[in-house]
């Protein structure tokens, strides 16, 4: 009984293993249930002529089902295998979390990612860089220092840092470029050249050792020529793949080689950042002390009304208008009747907007200012027709005669696009 169930639990597993549909295992745990593992195995075998399995599959089913243990490989050639196995899920992870190091905002990436697809697309060269934190921040800074003006000590200083973030910037976009060529391309090729060939050779190995497992377990039913042939072939691919292996592991001072370029080009940012930080330190305390010596200004109070009685004179129309107290006291007690005007193209806006409900449409939620070439900046409350959905992120759409990308998130949909 308990063979029984310990096949019924292997057939499901293996028929799982290898694709085979919820049904068709129930019909060999059945049968298997009632016959016992002979009988669920000539089952599975029926059964594989209508769907059939590969001879390797085949052969390692059979060799699973039956508990047979196969041919086992030195400690030698197996430590071997374990590092390579380590290694390449090392160089996988590694290309990912220096992605990650180097562009740390995911939505900035994804975002990144699709104006580049897209560019492709297009067939433009030119490439959207990544948004640098400290050129985020530069940009803040010289906005708001340029509109204090430079007779601000505040909005001065805000200028000296924003050039300075923005300096830092550009190193880190040449610490990303440096970091792609020296380190990311090496490891990827890496990857996609020798760790794949061996990985190959290992897979070739399994399936020779497989073939001559199974036709040394029916030795005496087959010619032994067969059994010489598997064995030649079997002890071929394990020498293919132990000399990979070996070769790949005695050369790993090229992997060394690689992260040392990784680090010369980090030390290289945070030297340079570094030289940027310490001018900019020394004008702010130049600064500082230039302020702490100038003479204070005395707070001179000015009246209301002496700031009406101030007459200004403005060209308008090419009149002069006086203003004063007088004028302006007229202005409030105004007794003239105020008509409301509507604007007189109300109809044809009402038109332009049935017609755009007429296709695909939606209505911005927000405000949205285009940052990156390709995008399509709009207002709260326009309408904009939709021409295309890039991803579940992005649309593509028209306004005033103008194209390009927006966010999904700042709209709400009127007309959605066909299927």
């Amino acid at each position: 009984m308990g063979d029984d169930v310990s096949a019924q639990r292997l057939v499901n597993k293996y028929g799982r293993g290898f694709g085979l549909a919820p049904e068709l295992r129930s019909s060999y745990t059945s049968h298997t249930a009632v016959t016992g593992l002979r009988g669920g195995l000539h089952s599975l075998h029926k059964t594989h002529q209508l769907f059939p399995l590969s001879f390797g599959e085949e052969k390692l089913l059979s060799e699973k089902i039956s508990g047979a243990e196969g041919t086992k490989l030195d400690e030698d050639f197996m430590e071997m295998e374990r590092k390579i196995e380590i290694t390449n899920k090392s160089v996988f992870e590694l290309i990912t979390k220096t992605t990650e190091y180097l562009q740390p905002n995911p939505a900035s990436r994804a975002k990144l990612g699709m104006l580049n697809t897209v560019s492709k697309i297009r067939g433009q060269v030119k490439t959207t860089g990544y948004p640098q934190t400290e050129g985020l921040l530069g940009d803040c800074m010289l906005r708001y220092g340029r509109e204090l003006g430079e007779e601000s000590t505040f909005g001065a200083a805000l200028v000296d840092i924003g050039e300075a973030m923005k300096q830092m910037a550009d190193i880190k976009d040449g610490l990303d470029i440096n970091v792609k060529q020296n380190f990311i391309d090496p490891l990827q090729n890496l990857q996609e050249k020798d760790l794949k060939e061996i990985v190959h050779h290992l897979k070739k190995l399994e399936g020779r050792r497989l073939d001559f497992d199974y036709k040394k377990k029916r030795q005496g039913k087959i010619p032994d020529e067969e059994i010489k042939q598997a064995v030649e072939k079997f002890e071929e691919s394990k020498d293919l793949a132990e000399r990979s292996m070996f070769n790949f592991l005695e050369n790993d001072v090229e992997q060394v080689s690689q992260l040392s370029a990784l680090i010369e080009a980090a030390l290289e940012y945070h030297r340079q950042s570094l030289e940027i930080l310490k001018e900019l330190d020394s004008k702010l305390q130049s600064r500082i002390s230039s302020a702490s010596t100038r003479p204070k200004k005395e707070f001179n109070p000015k009246s209301i009304v002496s700031s009406l009685e101030i007459v200004e004179k403005t060209q308008l129309n090419g009149l002069t208008h006086t203003s004063s107290i007088k004028s302006t006291v007229d202005h409030f007690t105004c007794t003239e009747p105020i008509t409301q005007s509507w604007p007189e193209n109300i109809n044809t806006d009402s038109k332009q907007i049935e017609s755009d409900l007429d296709q695909p449409c939606c209505r911005s939620l927000y405000d949205f200012e285009p940052e990156n070439e390709g995008e399509l900046g709009f207002k709260e409350g326009d309408i904009i027709i939709l021409t295309n959905q890039i991803d579940e992120n992005w649309y593509e759409g028209m306004i005033n005669g103008e194209s390009g990308f927006f966010p999904i998130n700042y709209v709400q949909v009127l007309v959605a696009l066909p299927q």
